[in-house]
C-alpha cells in the first residue's frame, strides 16, 4: 500500500513538472536594452509573469572609454545607459519580478563612431583579462548571463572560438553566470566565426539569438521559415530564437507576418523563444509587439 502511494505521488509530481508553465522551454522572451541612450528604463517594459524574461544590457566592450576608443585585449568596460540602467535599478526590477533575469551583451556593431572589433593579442591574455573584468561587472550588476554579439573580427575563427569558449566555460565553472547566448547573423565572416565556436563549444551555449532581422526588409513568412530551418541546421541541437527589430527596418516585421511565422513554428514545436532589438526603439510604439510576443509564448493552460 505504501509503495503504491509513493508511486502515485511520484507520478503526480512528474505530471506537475511537465504541466507547469516554468517547465516550458518555449516561453523565453529576451530584449536588448540600453544601447541608444534614449532614457528607457526596465520599468517601462511590459513584463508578463507567464514567460522567462531576459533583459540583455547592450553593450560591454573590450575598448577603452576615451573619445577615440581603442581595443583593450579583453578588459571590458560598460557602454550602456548606466544612468537609467544602474545596479540599483537591476536589483529593483529583479526584486519586483521573480521571472526576470539579466544578461550583458559583449561587443556589438560599433563603439563611438567606428566598428567594434574582436581583436585579441593572444588567447590566454584575452581570456584572463575578460574573465577578470567581466566577473567584476557581472557581480556589480548582479547579472545572470552573457551574450556574445561581436560582428567584426581581426582574428581567425579558431582564435575567436577558443577565446569565447574558454570565457563561457570559466565563468560557468566559477559560478559567475548561469547561461550564455550567441548572436550571429547571415554573413559569411560572421557565420564562419560563430559556427567554429558552436562546433567546439555548442554544448555550453544555451541560446542562439539569431539576428533574423538582418535579412532583407520585406522577408516573407515562407522565407522566414526557410531561414529558420537553415539556421537550426547550422546550430544543430541549439535553441535558435526567432527575432524582430522594433523599427521594422529589416527581416520579417511584426506587422508583416512575424507572428504568423511564430504560430506556425509553435504548432510544430520549434519555437524556442523570441528576442527583440530593442527596447530603446520599442518605446515609440508603446511596446505593442513585446506584449504580443509574450502572450504568444505563454504556455497554454
Amino acid at each position: 500500500m505504501e509503495v503504491s502511494k509513493f508511486c502515485f505521488i511520484q507520478a503526480f509530481f512528474f505530471f506537475f513538472l511537465i504541466a507547469s508553465p516554468q517547465a516550458s522551454s518555449s516561453s523565453i522572451f529576451r530584449e536588448y536594452i540600453g544601447a541608444e541612450f534614449n532614457n528607457v528604463k526596465f520599468s517601462d517594459v511590459p513584463i508578463s509573469s507567464n514567460v522567462e524574461f531576459h533583459f540583455i544590457l547592450s553593450f560591454a566592450i573590450d575598448y577603452d572609454t576615451s573619445s577615440s576608443p581603442s581595443p583593450t585585449n579583453g578588459k571590458f568596460n560598460v557602454f550602456w545607459d548606466t544612468r537609467n540602467l544602474s545596479p540599483s535599478q537591476v536589483s529593483s526590477i529583479k526584486s519586483q519580478k521573480s521571472n526576470v533575469k539579466m544578461a550583458v551583451s559583449l561587443g556589438g556593431d560599433s563603439v563611438a563612431s567606428g566598428s567594434a572589433y574582436f581583436d585579441p593579442s593572444s588567447i590566454d591574455s584575452w581570456v584572463s583579462n575578460a574573465v577578470s573584468s567581466l566577473t567584476d561587472i557581472i557581480k556589480q550588476y548582479k547579472l545572470d548571463g552573457i551574450d556574445i554579439d561581436y560582428e567584426h573580427f581581426k582574428s581567425d575563427p579558431d582564435t575567436f572560438s577558443e577565446c569565447i569558449g574558454r570565457l563561457i566555460k570559466t565563468l560557468k565553472n566559477n559560478g559567475v553566470i548561469k547561461f550564455a547566448s550567441i548572436a550571429p547573423f547571415d554573413d559569411p565572416q560572421v557565420q564562419s566565426h560563430y559556427k567554429a565556436l558552436w562546433n567546439k563549444y555548442g554544448n555550453i551555449i544555451d541560446y542562439v539569438n539569431f539576428q533574423f532581422y538582418a535579412y532583407d526588409e520585406g522577408t516573407s513568412v515562407s522565407q522566414f521559415i526557410d531561414y529558420f530551418n537553415t539556421q537550426s541546421k547550422n546550430y544543430e541541437g541549439g535553441k535558435v530564437l526567432v527575432s524582430f527589430i522594433s523599427d521594422g527596418s529589416g527581416g520579417l516585421s511584426p506587422g508583416g507576418g512575424f507572428f504568423t511565422a511564430c504560430h506556425k513554428l509553435k504548432s510544430e514545436q520549434k519555437l524556442h523563444g523570441i528576442f527583440v532589438w530593442s527596447a530603446d526603439d520599442s518605446m515609440a510604439n508603446g511596446f505593442r509587439y513585446e506584449k504580443q510576443s509574450q502572450a504568444l509564448l505563454a504556455p497554454s493552460h
